[in-house]
C-alpha cells in the first residue's frame, strides 16, 4: 500500500531551511504563525510530513499547558500590583516554546513578556518569581542594582533563584560520569 500524498502546508506556517542544520527539525509559535526549522536537504514530501508532525506536537504541547496566556497575564498584573506598583502594565504575557536557555524574556519597548514552557511543570512560586523578574525589566532593562532591588521585593526571590540554578545545573549533568 503506497503512502498517501502529504497535505499542503498551511499558509500560517513559515519554513526556514538551513544548510548548517543536519538532522533536527524544530518548531515554535511566533504569534499566530508557526515557524518550522529544518535541514536544507529534505525533500518536499519530507518537509510536508515534518510540518504535519510538528504542528501536531505544538498542538499537544498547547493543550497540556496548565495556565493559559490570559491567566498568565492576570497573574502578572496581580504580582505587579503587590510587589511593583510602579511598573507599567505589560501589553502581553505568554508562554513560548523556543526559549531553551532562558526562563523568560521581556521587550520593554512593546511591554511584552514571554515565559519558557519549561516553567509549566515548576511550582507556582517559581513561575511568579520569573514573572516578577520580567516585570522589573519594564522599569529597568539592565541587571543593575536597581533592577535586583526591584526583583527582591518578591519574598521568595532568593529561594526561586536557588531552585532555578539547581534545575539548570541538573540539566547539564552527564549521568554517564557517575
Amino acid at each position: 500500500m503506497a503512502d498517501s500524498p502529504p497535505r499542503p502546508i498551511p499558509p500560517y506556517v513559515d519554513i526556514r531551511r538551513s544548510k548548517r542544520r543536519k538532522r533536527t527539525v524544530s518548531a515554535y509559535r511566533d504569534g499566530e504563525r508557526v515557524v518550522v526549522l529544518m535541514p536544507d536537504r529534505l525533500s518536499a514530501a519530507e518537509e510536508a510530513r515534518w510540518v504535519e508532525t510538528m504542528l501536531a506536537r505544538l498542538e499537544k504541547q498547547r493543550s497540556r499547558s496548565r495556565v493559559s496566556d490570559e491567566k498568565l497575564l492576570a497573574r502578572a498584573h496581580e504580582l505587579a500590583c503587590r510587589h511593583l506598583p510602579e511598573v507599567p502594565e505589560p501589553a502581553s504575557v505568554r508562554w513560548v516554546s523556543n526559549q531553551n536557555r532562558r526562563w523568560g524574556s521581556c521587550t520593554p519597548a512593546d511591554r511584552s513578556i514571554r515565559l519558557s514552557t519549561r516553567l509549566q511543570s515548576m511550582p507556582a512560586w517559581v513561575v511568579d518569581y520569573v514573572l516578577v523578574h520580567e516585570l522589573a525589566h519594564l522599569i529597568e532593562p539592565t541587571h543593575n542594582a536597581t533592577f535586583w532591588a526591584l526583583v527582591h521585593r518578591y519574598p521568595k526571590a532568593e529561594r526561586a533563584e536557588g531552585y532555578l540554578e539547581g534545575v539548570s545545573a541538573a540539566s547539564s549533568l552527564n549521568l554517564e560520569d557517575f
